[in-house]
C-alpha cells in the first residue's frame, strides 16, 4: 500500500522522538530508556538510532516508576532570560523560588526583551508535544508598536511576511489601537514578530505573550506564577494530545 506524503514525512521515525511523540518520556530519557534495553520493537530490544514504520509494535521492558508531575503558567518579566544566561544576566530559574518550583523547567522561549506567559514544568513529554512544529498550536501576543499601523498592516501581517527569505504561515491580527494589536500564530521562529513587524516598516516597542493555547496570562503580575490544574491543566493536555 503506498503511503500518503504525509505519513512519508512522518515514518520511519526516530525511536526516541516515537516515544517522546506518544508521551512516554522525553527524548533524553527515551536515549536512556533504550541504552538500558528497556525497549522493544516488534519483540527485538531496540539500540539507539533505531526508527520505528507505521505498524510496528513498541514495547517497554518493565515498568516506569510513576512522577508526579507539577505544571505552572509564569509570568516572564523584561529583562528576564528564558535559557543560558550570560554574566550578570538573570533567568527563570533564578526568579521562581520554593521547593515545588525546584524541579520545573520553562517549555519554549521568549526574548530578553519580552515578557509574558511562560509554562513552566517537570514533564518533559509536554516540550515535544507544544514545540514540535509538526503540530498547530495557538499562541497570542500583545503587541504595542513605535509608528501608527498602516491602513494594509492587518491584511499584509494575516496573509504571510517575508522575512529574510521565509514566509510566515497565515495568522490572526487584531487591531487594538493606533499603535497596537494583537496577534495569534501557530508557529513560533526566532524573533517572528519583531521581523514581521520590521518587514512592514514599523518597529516593535512592547510585547506581551498572553495566551498558549487555552492557558491565559489573565492578571499574573510579572514575575509570579500559579498552578495549572482542573479543568484547565485536563483541556491543555488534551489539546496537545496528551489525555
Amino acid at each position: 500500500m503506498s503511503k500518503t506524503p504525509e505519513e512519508k514525512s512522518e515514518y520511519p521515525m526516530r525511536i526516541n522522538k516515537y516515544l517522546a511523540h506518544e508521551g512516554v518520556a522525553t527524548r533524553r530519557a527515551a536515549d536512556e530508556l533504550i541504552a538500558k534495553k528497556r525497549v522493544l520493537i516488534n519483540g527485538k530490544v531496540a539500540v539507539l538510532g533505531d526508527k520505528v514504520e507505521r505498524g510496528d509494535r513498541v514495547e517497554m521492558v518493565g515498568s516506569l516508576a510513576p512522577k508526579h508531575y507539577l505544571y505552572y503558567a509564569f509570568n516572564k518579566p523584561v529583562g528576564v532570560i528564558t535559557h543560558s544566561p550570560q554574566l550578570g544576566e538573570k533567568d527563570i530559574k533564578q526568579s521562581v523560588k520554593g521547593k515545588e518550583m525546584s524541579d520545573v523547567f520553562p517549555v519554549g522561549r521568549l526574548d530578553k526583551d519580552s515578557s509574558g506567559l511562560i509554562i513552566l514544568t517537570n514533564d518533559g513529554r509536554v516540550t515535544d508535544r507544544l514545540l514540535n512544529p509538526d503540530y498547530d498550536h495557538d499562541k497570542e501576543y500583545r503587541v504595542r508598536v513605535a509608528e501608527p499601523l498602516r491602513d494594509s498592516f492587518k491584511k499584509a501581517m494575516e496573509s504571510g511576511v517575508n522575512i529574510e527569505g521565509y514566509l510566515t504561515a497565515p495568522c490572526k491580527v487584531r487591531k487594538t489601537g493606533p499603535k497596537s494589536f494583537n496577534i495569534t500564530l501557530t508557529e513560533g521562529k526566532k524573533h517572528q514578530i519583531r521581523r514581521m513587524v520590521a518587514a512592514l516598516h514599523n518597529q516593535v516597542a512592547e510585547l506581551e505573550r498572553v495566551r498558549i493555547l487555552n492557558i491565559r496570562l489573565e492578571d499574573l503580575k510579572p514575575g509570579t506564577w500559579r498552578a495549572i490544574q482542573g479543568d484547565e491543566l485536563a483541556t491543555f493536555l488534551s489539546e496537545i494530545g496528551m489525555k
